[in-house]
């Protein structure tokens, strides 16, 4: 009898032991389920509700820390994107600026050009004629007035005698600067081109005289290209 009792108590303190083991207390057991878990029944596959907590926490402070970065980005390239803006304005009304002075200046010297032009046609066309023109002698005070880079526009014209035959309105230059010719609106309102070697300035009075005679000046102004 008492051997039958030792066994059945030696079977309990087995069985003591391998419930108070650290390997029985550390150890998983395959569920139903297919997970393994441990003594208390808690799966040791998945993340405790812990460490669940704790991921989700890093991935928040990852998350706000991306979107807080996004947000400077995005701050940053709207910031850069306005001062672009600002200097493309800037550079385009600079370059409409310098575009309107090219026109302006473009237009000056066709004007100039056409001036030059229509001056050089009108002459040749009539060079022989005035070749013919009587032109009287020059005072001694004016022998030495030649005109150079004056351009005396709205000085009044007088012949050698000192009567008044018109208003100079325009003139021509020659490439050196030098005038070359003036355009004179005489006194019945025709328009006249005089050499500059007919013309003689008295810079002191504004007073531009020829030595050509009344005659030859309407003659002169009835020429057409």
């Amino acid at each position: 009898m008492k051997f039958p009792l030792l066994a059945a108590a030696s079977g309990l303190v087995l069985c003591a032991v391998l419930a108070g083991s650290p390997a029985s207390a550390q150890g998983s057991y395959p569920s139903q389920s297919g997970d393994r878990v441990d003594a208390n029944g808690m799966p040791t596959t998945h993340s405790t509700p812990a460490e669940q907590a704790q991921t989700a926490a890093i991935n928040n402070d990852v998350a706000a820390k991306n979107a807080a970065a996004d947000a400077q980005a995005n701050a940053q390239a709207d910031s850069n994107n306005a001062q672009y803006q600002q200097q493309q304005q800037a550079y385009e009304a600079q370059k409409q600026q310098y575009q309107q002075q090219l026109d302006h200046n473009a237009a000056q010297q066709q004007h100039y050009e056409n001036r030059t032009a229509m001056y050089q046609a009108l002459r040749e066309r009539y060079a022989a004629e005035r070749a013919a023109y009587h032109r009287g002698l020059w005072p001694e005070r004016y022998s030495r007035w030649v005109l150079v880079h004056e351009d005396p526009v709205g000085e009044r014209v007088e012949l050698i005698n000192g009567a008044r035959v018109g208003t100079v309105i325009d003139a021509a230059h020659a490439p050196s600067g030098n005038v070359d010719a003036l355009l004179v609106r005489l006194d019945d309102d025709k328009v006249v081109w005089i050499d500059s070697a007919d013309i003689r300035y008295n810079r002191a009075d504004g007073i531009v005289m020829t030595n050509l005679d009344r005659a030859d000046l309407h003659h002169m102004a009835d020429e057409r290209l």
